[in-house]
């Protein structure tokens, strides 16, 4: 069973999953900033590794969050 802890702050989310913690800059991952906090906090597992927000419409990788070096491309929604 995979374990996972949200906290919130100004600049963006610590996620904690299985006592490792990763960070997700708002900066990078804007689709967050101006999220509403239940929306935040309803996240699910896809796999392992893939975190879910379905109403948020957003994925990520925990390698992503590990060595984000290693994904350089950025996706960026428009909207029509």
């Amino acid at each position: 069973m995979m374990n996972l802890s949200l906290n919130i702050s100004n600049i963006g989310l610590r996620i904690l999953v299985n006592d490792k913690e990763y960070f997700v800059p708002f900066s990078n991952y804007p689709e967050f900033k101006n999220a509403k906090i239940d929306e935040i906090f309803n996240v699910q597992f896809l796999s392992p590794s893939q975190l879910y927000w379905q109403s948020l419409d957003c994925d990520i990788e925990l390698e992503a969050l590990e060595a984000p070096e290693r994904f350089p491309l950025r996706f960026n929604r428009q909207v029509v």
